[in-house]
């Protein structure tokens, strides 16, 4: 079941209270944030009187994950983009693949991560659950539900409304479509969203050029394979040795 979620700008008021969910449901400081960074996953900007919520667009056919030598990320069937920090090795591929520049690195930290949002995967919308952002919501201006509904009540808002809404949902085809769609009164471009990306879905142009470089990727995949193996093998041996350790202090 592919969920989405609907966020009509019309309706926002922008009180914050999605982005205030969100950094509640991942243990976040609750902080007024203008842009995504590692410990926002949204965020809320304003163009004259719209407010404008950003977040990861959980594309269709998601360049990030196309190019994540390996699978740190995936496309779920819910919809959801997620992310495995046990699988990522810190190439941060999918930060130069993104069209709409979404995930952030853990410069801070000791042991960084890529952090995005997952569209609450592990804990909600896996289970057919709301994301935390549509729950908190008080006007509706976010709706969680089944992509195909979701469209069919993007369109029927513009129908009934045609001189409210500009005639486009985006989301809806921008390269190759994604889970979380807009609608709005004001222009896209004006809002600041990427308009010229096409229709196309990102991967396949990706792939398109790979294809002609067979050794290249066939080299690269063995690499990256190498780094994950030494990676993660270098984990465990530490994770051993404090186990040992641990028996030692206790005899």
């Amino acid at each position: 079941m592919s969920y989405a979620l609907l966020i009509d700008l019309t309706g926002c008021v922008g009180c914050g209270e999605c982005q205030r969910a969100c950094q509640r449901s991942h243990g976040f400081p609750e902080v007024e944030a203008k842009n995504l960074n590692d410990k926002n996953f949204t965020c809320l900007d304003q163009h004259g009187d719209v407010f404008v919520r950003r977040m990861c667009q959980h594309c269709e056919q998601p360049a990030c994950a196309s190019v994540c030598p390996v699978g740190a990320l995936e496309k779920t069937k819910a919809g959801a983009v997620n992310y495995s920090a046990d699988k990522c090795i810190g190439c941060r591929y999918c930060m130069l693949a993104c069209p709409y520049d979404i995930p952030k690195y853990e410069w801070a930290s000791n042991n960084p991560r890529v952090r995005k949002c997952t569209m609450c995967y592990d804990e909600r919308t896996s289970k057919g659950q709301p994301t935390a952002c549509s729950e908190a919501c008080p006007v509706g201006a976010t709706l969680f539900g089944k992509r195909d509904e979701l469209l069919a009540e993007a369109h029927k808002r513009i129908g009934e409304n045609p001189d409210k809404y500009v005639h486009r949902i985006y989301g809806e085809k921008e390269a190759g479509g994604a889970s979380v769609l807009y609608l709005t009164s004001v222009p896209f471009e004006k809002l600041g969203f990427k308009t010229t990306l096409g229709n196309e879905a990102l991967p396949e142009k990706t792939w398109n050029v790979l294809s002609k470089l067979p050794d290249v990727v066939a080299t690269a995949g063995v690499l990256f394979s190498a780094v994950y193996w030494i990676t993660h093998r270098r984990d465990e041996v530490r994770a051993f040795e404090q186990k040992m350790n641990g028996k030692s202090n206790v005899n």
